[in-house]
Formats: C-alpha cells, structure tokens, sequence
C-alpha cells in the first residue's frame, strides 16, 4: 500500500459516521433477523408487548443472548483479523494464525478430557457467579492468553523481522497444539470425545449474562486500542523505515497491535470455539469495497463481522429440521468463507492485473 492508496478517498468525518451507521443499522436488522426466526418463528410484537409470555421469554432469555454472543464473537474475529493482516503485511493473515486459536483449543480439550464443567470442580469453596463459569472457557482463555504472551515473547527483539518471527511462531505453537490435541483425543472415551469435536468445531452455546457483559467490555477495549492505532498501522503498512520516518515508535505500535488483536481472539475463542473465515472473508471483502485505509477498515470490520456471524448462526439454526440435528456454526462460516474468499481472490486479482 502507498500513500497514493491511502488517499485515494478522503476519509471524512461524515464518510466514517455515514457508513458506520449503515453497518449499525445493517446489525440492527440482522439481530432482529435472527432473534425472530429459529425453531419456530417468534413474534417481536409479542416480545415487546406481553412480558411474561412464553414468546417473550423465550426471546429475552434465549433468543436475543445468543444472538449478542454471535456478534460480540463475530466483531472480534474480524476486526482482530484486519489488524493482523495490516501489522503482518500479509493478506492471507486471519486471527488464528499467532497461535491464539492452538492454545485456546488446547486447554478446552484438557478440560474436557478431564471431565471438568464448571470452574467450582477446578477451585473447590470458590462461590458466586465464579463457580458458573465454563470450565472448558476458562481453560481456553487461560491457554489462547499463554500462548499469545509466548508467540509475543518469541517475536520480540527481532526487529524489522519481527512480524515474520511472530508468524513463524505462531503457525509452529498451532502445529505442536494440533498433536497435543491429537493425543488427547486418542486417550479420551467416546463420549467426551464427541464434546471435544463439538467445541472444535465451533459452537455458540447457552452463556451467563455476566460472561456476556464481561465478553462485550473486553470487546470493546481491545477493538477501541485497534482503532486507536489504525492511523499508525496504515503507516506501518508502508515498512518499518518509512513508518520510523513519520514519527511511528514502530517496535511498541506493533506490540500493542498485536496484543490487542490476540486478546480479541482470546475473548472471542473462548466463547464460541473455532469459528474460521469470520476474520479472513470480512476484512477481504471491505478492503475490496473500501480501499486499504485501516481507520475505516477496522471498525467495519468489527460490525460487519458481527453481521456475517449473526447470520451464519441463524443459517445453521435454520438448518436444524433438515439434519435433524444442532449444525456447528464453525462448519457454516467455513462452507460460505471458503467460496467466498475464493471469488474475492479471484476479483482481486483482475483488479490489480487490471
């Protein structure tokens, strides 16, 4: 990218403000979307109007929290996978590829296969909310969180190259995590094995409104420091010599951007699983539409990652009396990103030999 690509549209107030509305309100109706249909098609008016009735529990208690879970998980892959792909330099760049997802798969697999559930089994006396909490989801953030200081502690000091190290790390870190995982689930009985595949694949499962709210501030946080930095990391696109030349402490930017997008993808793997294509198709498809400016790329990302995952979620609700049973939201983003991201390739490339 050259800075002839970042001017190419003048990013106004107005242009931000008008097109992060229009995704907003694109969210808004998708929420609704998916609140409404499912297993049986649920009337808002009813929900709205007559609290108390089945209708309105079910979209208040049911319904709405897994759909907010769907795009808290759906904006932190995508917009974590903008930032990556601009701090790597590397368009194939998605949020699993610092090792992030490895870890994270890795201690729900151990917790699994030690048949813990909840976090009262791990720290006996523990009370509250605490005690409520998936034991699986504690593992995974507790593995996605080692895993990112590891990769990060690995990349750091190797300069301009440092990138690249952080790469390296990270596919390496998933490889060896992949064979753990491997061996754990040859050792495991069948039906805790069954629970391992599930949460590999991918899942949005019933949540506490308190993990939800925890889940949407650490959202929040983390995309907000995204966002924060984007004006530098459309600088550090352009090379780390050209970036230092326009005042960008280069070394502690990408530090900070890539702490960022892994606690993004931590807080979203923990909840959902492996959810794959959410952060490679949607940052893909915007950069497309919009051009490279990260200002704009990485908090449309984030809405427009919330909407893609909202509607594959409701995809694979939808699907339900055709199987006849519950389809991985994982397993639907992956069989619409793959052809996607194939025709968004594809584009690209007469684009650019054009």
């Amino acid at each position: 990218m050259s800075p002839r690509d970042l001017g190419r549209r003048s990013l106004t107030p107005a242009r931000v403000l008008g097109l992060c509305g229009a995704f907003l309100l694109l969210l808004l109706a998708a929420v609704l979307l998916a609140a409404t249909f499912g297993e049986w098609v649920l009337p808002l008016s009813e929900a709205f109007t007559r609290p108390g009735s089945t209708n309105s529990r079910v979209f208040w208690e049911v319904r709405l929290p897994h759909v907010l879970l769907a795009s808290i998980v759906g904006a932190g892959l995508a917009a974590s996978g903008s930032t990556l792909q601009g701090v790597l330099r590397n368009p194939l760049a998605d949020p699993f590829i610092l090792g992030v997802s490895g870890g994270a798969a890795l201690g729900a697999t151990l917790a699994i296969a030690l048949g813990l559930a909840r976090v009262d089994e791990v720290a006996p006396g523990l009370g509250g909310g605490l005690a409520r909490i998936s034991a699986p989801a504690l593992f995974a953030f507790i593995g996605a969180v080692a895993a990112m200081l590891f990769v990060l502690a690995v990349s750091r000091g190797h300069g301009s190259r440092a990138p690249y190290a952080a790469l390296l790390t990270g596919v390496i870190f998933n490889t060896f995590a992949a064979a753990a995982i491997t061996l754990i689930k040859t050792v495991s009985g069948r039906e805790r094995l069954e629970v391992i595949l599930s949460w590999l694949a991918g899942n949005l499962g019933p949540e506490e409104p308190g993990t939800l709210v925890l889940s949407a501030l650490l959202q929040a946080v983390v995309i907000g420091v995204m966002v924060a930095l984007s004006g530098q990391l459309n600088l550090l696109t352009l090379g780390d010599e050209d970036a230092g030349s326009l005042g960008v402490t280069v070394a502690r930017t990408r530090q900070w951007l890539l702490l960022a997008a892994s606690a993004s993808v931590a807080g979203a793997v923990t909840l959902s699983g492996l959810v794959g294509f959410v952060g490679l198709v949607v940052p893909h498809l915007l950069r497309l539409i919009l051009g490279p400016d990260q200002r704009l790329l990485v908090p449309l990302s984030a809405l427009g990652g919330a909407v893609f995952l909202v509607l594959s979620d409701l995809l694979a609700r939808l699907l339900y009396p055709l199987f006849g049973e519950g389809i991985p939201v994982g397993v639907v983003t992956a069989l619409l990103g793959g052809p996607l991201f194939l025709v968004l390739l594809y584009r690209s490339g007469r684009l650019t030999a054009g």
